[in-house]
């Protein structure tokens, strides 16, 4: 991650003088000009009616449905240093990133899964009993379903972020906040890349593709993941593998388990029990299981961040993960599970056009 001129700080640079601006962009200053925040005037019928403008008159904006909703355009070169959302978040509302003038997004997310809680659903409240916390460096989910990201994302000209509501006849709520800087961009630094993916059910004997298609030069930075289990007994037997610059049928990085990956061990087995934590880098933090009643499936959450050992790969890049369980007589199950998830990295641009984004139908969580 780069440190020059106020791009990003650290605790051992913090200290250093820089001439980058500082900037941000809400509903209280949607252009993030200077001097522009809290100028919205009171709403007659609203609790600062009486106070007038400067007094919290203006927090949220309303998506209208099939709206797609500008969160942000900057002029650049500078960087995304935050964003904070909540609201109505879940697979009904859709994040997409531009660069540079870029016609094709570079991220391209439901808003939940993007912070790494793929199972939030503000219409069904059965799935959203346990409200995911996230602990992590780039990624924080705080109390209740506020969601925070620390990505670096520099651009060089222009910065576009839009927020579409796909759903066909409700509003949705947002409360936003973007923290950016206006500063130089060195030669040598990346864009920002994120694209979800979803396989429901999982075809038998097939294996999920977090990834593909990723062409030119950069750095794999993160997975995040939901895995809904639609059959009994441990399901993570599977191995992540990257077939990067030219590999074929054989990786040149592959894991040992689904579990492994995730920075824990033998089934996040303690007591009979799964056992959820979220670190700075690796995490398994959220299990929904069963009630008996309405929810049928167990569904995990979990995010591997590449920060200290991101994977780099000069030409061309894929990444995959093997859905295993166990059955009679010490044979492998090959699961058919409900499986999306989040792949994050860094890279030149122009990027490979993404596939399309999976239908309304597809991304519900049923």
């Amino acid at each position: 991650m780069s440190n020059f001129n106020g791009l990003g700080m650290s605790l051992g640079n913090l200290s250093l003088l820089s001439k980058a601006k500082t900037r941000s962009i809400s509903s209280e200053n949607r252009t993030g000009g200077k001097g522009k925040g809290g100028m919205a005037a009171a709403d007659p019928e609203g609790p600062a009616r009486e106070l007038g403008t400067g007094w919290k008159c203006k927090a949220w904006d309303a998506i209208a449905p099939g709206e797609i909703f500008m969160l942000a355009e900057i002029d650049g070169p500078g960087a995304i240093q935050s964003i904070w959302l909540t609201g109505s978040i879940g697979r009904d509302l859709i994040l997409r990133i531009y660069w540079d003038g870029q016609d094709n997004p570079s991220v391209e997310c439901p808003a939940g899964d993007f912070f790494a809680c793929p199972w939030m659903d503000p219409k069904n409240p059965r799935t959203t009993m346990h409200h995911p916390r996230v602990n992590s460096v780039p990624v924080a989910v705080n109390p209740k379903n506020g969601m925070n990201c620390f990505w670096e994302m520099p651009f060089r000209k222009h910065c576009r972020i839009t927020m579409e509501n796909i759903h066909p006849t409700e509003n949705a709520t947002l409360f936003f906040q973007i923290n950016y800087t206006l500063t130089e961009v060195p030669a040598d630094v990346a864009y920002f890349h994120a694209q979800f993916r979803r396989t429901n059910p999982l075809p038998y004997k097939e294996v999920y593709t977090i990834v593909d298609g990723i062409k030119g030069q950069g750095h794999y930075v993160g997975t995040s993941m939901g895995w809904g289990i639609n059959n009994n007994g441990w399901w993570g037997e599977g191995e992540i593998k990257f077939f990067m610059d030219g590999d074929d049928e054989f990786p040149t990085i592959c894991g040992t388990g689904t579990e492994d990956y995730f920075g824990g061990s033998y089934n996040w087995d303690v007591d009979n029990q799964y056992q959820e934590y979220t670190t700075a880098y690796l995490g398994m933090h959220q299990v929904i299981k069963p009630d008996g009643l309405y929810v049928a499936n167990q569904r995990h959450s979990m995010y591997r961040w590449h920060i200290m050992d991101p994977i780099r790969f000069e030409a061309d890049l894929k990444v995959t993960i093997q859905a295993l369980g166990w059955r009679d007589g010490g044979h492998f199950l090959p699961g058919m599970h409900d499986m999306c998830s989040v792949a994050y990295w860094y890279q030149t641009i122009p990027a490979a056009i993404f596939p399309p984004l999976p239908s309304r139908d597809e991304l519900e969580i049923i």
